[in-house]
């Protein structure tokens, strides 16, 4: 499959509420590391991802992917995807969200999916409260300062 039906693919499952076909994207040890609710490994983890954690609390999802690059061994991809929030505060909005998916494969499949979102603008779309935001951005920040490619960024 080429990396552009893939991604169509991709997005296609989420919209349609179908974690198995997003599953069937990746590899049977695959990861996807997703910005809100961390790591799901393997192919049942993943599709619980879709069926349960992203329609908890969202409905009608939207998922594009543009200028797709790869040298075979790593997909790169901006993202543009927005959802209606079904939680309280939001009352009915589309939250949107700008991003990259960053992907590894093996095999023809997805090894491992990372993303870098801005998330910020879906929490103003969704009416979070200025200290819920930076909560959640102390948060990143933290996992961001944590990792170990970010280590000698913290010498002085």
């Amino acid at each position: 499959m080429n990396a552009s039906a893939m991604l169509r693919s991709f997005c296609d499952a989420v919209e349609q509420h179908n974690g198995k076909a997003l599953a069937e994207l990746f590899t049977e040890d695959g990861v996807y590391h997703d910005v809100f609710y961390g790591a799901f490994k393997g192919r049942a983890r993943i599709a619980e991802l879709i069926d349960d954690w992203f329609y908890r609390t969202a409905t009608d999802f939207r998922w594009d992917m543009h200028t797709p690059v790869s040298d075979g061994h790593t997909l790169y991809a901006r993202y543009t995807f927005s959802y209606r929030s079904l939680l309280p505060e939001a009352k009915g909005a589309r939250a949107m969200f700008e991003g990259v998916a960053i992907m590894t494969l093996r095999d023809g499949k997805i090894a491992c999916y990372h993303e870098v979102a801005n998330a910020a603008t879906g929490f103003v779309d969704m009416n979070f409260a200025p200290e819920r935001i930076a909560k959640i951005i102390a948060k990143h920040g933290a996992a961001l300062k944590a990792r170990p490619e970010m280590a000698r960024h913290l010498v002085e």
